[in-house]
């Protein structure tokens, strides 16, 4: 089941994810990252089971210190427990329709937020497992819901990387939901279509998305531009973060902790770490860290100290179509990033 699943979504990643290859000369960031003089350190924290997980997204519970983990190819989703090397099934594959698994979140009312790209959003109670509300796209045209960041006052938002939109979900939208049935609609928020940089028909742009802290604004990455944007959450402005020392092509996911933006660059195997000015219009890159150990970083959480980066392998008889076959699934741990 998990090996049909994971040619099913080969397909879809053919169509959607050109920009996983660089399609430009000028799409390079790892050739240009500059590297700090102290080097990170990349050791497994976690393994996860089974033979053909290829995971994607990561989320740190920020009571409990658990760890979520989604499968891209089945749409299981991992929990592993502070203490422990090896994660436990929390969701199995199918878990409530879902066959996907990617952007994830936990937030401080004990629920988990998880996206399922061919529909919308999915979100559980961490104690009883069970789905309190769904959100989904409404129609049949094409969509990939990619990745989602939580604001300070519960609001969700989420990227859309073939329409080039953010959704949101806002407490309102989950309450009504949840005494309606339990579900929901995604309908763009923000719409960047007519922003972002020309690109091809079907190429694959939005992926990362963090929300400022301070609810101001979100950040969001066109991984195939390069570029990030800042959204203003009080005027709705669009624009794009001024960013010195490299660019942001191949990012993936994204994560921000009191002015540090941390940035996965998945087929290059590298994670940059940047310094964001005290609005969010500029980034400064301060910290790279290329490592074929890595394996196909897709994204990354920093939580008690060390960074958690998940090891998609992608490239080994994963969603990239490349030939191979894929080593134990792991979650890497990186310091000093």
């Amino acid at each position: 089941m998990r090996f049909r699943t994971l040619a099913a979504t080969t397909v879809l990643l053919a169509t959607a994810l050109p920009a996983l290859i660089p399609t430009t000369a000028s799409a390079r960031p790892a050739d240009h990252l500059r590297t700090a003089p102290a080097t990170p350190t990349v050791t497994t924290a976690y393994g996860l089971p089974g033979a053909a997980v290829y995971p994607e997204g990561i989320a740190a519970d920020p009571y409990t210190g658990a760890v979520y983990v989604g499968s891209y190819a089945d749409g299981t989703v991992y929990r592993a427990i502070p203490g422990r090397h090896t994660a436990e099934v929390f969701l199995p594959s199918g878990t409530d329709g879902r066959r996907t698994a990617n952007g994830l979140k936990a937030d401080l009312l004990g629920r988990l937020w998880v996206t399922d790209s061919t529909k919308g959003v999915a979100v559980y109670d961490v104690r009883t497992r069970r789905l309190l509300a769904r959100f989904d796209v409404p129609g049949t045209a094409p969509r990939f819901v990619n990745d989602v960041a939580l604001a300070p006052d519960g609001t969700a938002y989420l990227t859309d990387s073939v329409r080039e939109v953010v959704y949101r979900v806002t407490p309102a939208d989950f309450a009504y939901a949840r005494t309606h049935g339990g579900t929901g609609e995604l309908t763009p928020q923000y719409d960047l279509s007519g922003t972002l940089e020309p690109h091809p028909a079907g190429t694959f742009t939005l992926n990362g998305i963090v929300a400022d802290p301070a609810g101001r604004y979100l950040l969001v990455v066109d991984m195939t531009g390069g570029d990030l944007y800042r959204i203003g959450l009080r005027d709705g402005a669009v624009r794009k973060v001024a960013l010195t020392g490299a660019d942001m092509t191949h990012a993936d996911g994204l994560d921000l902790r009191h002015g540090t933006l941390r940035v996965a660059h998945n087929t290059v195997n590298t994670l940059t770490r940047w310094q964001l000015d005290h609005d969010g219009t500029a980034a400064r890159l301060v910290r790279t860290l290329t490592d074929p150990s890595l394996e196909i970083p897709t994204t990354l959480v920093h939580t008690r100290g060390r960074t958690l980066v998940v090891r998609s392998q992608f490239d080994k008889g994963g969603p990239l179509g490349s030939p191979g076959t894929p080593g134990p699934f792991t979650v890497a741990a990186v310091t000093g990033l």
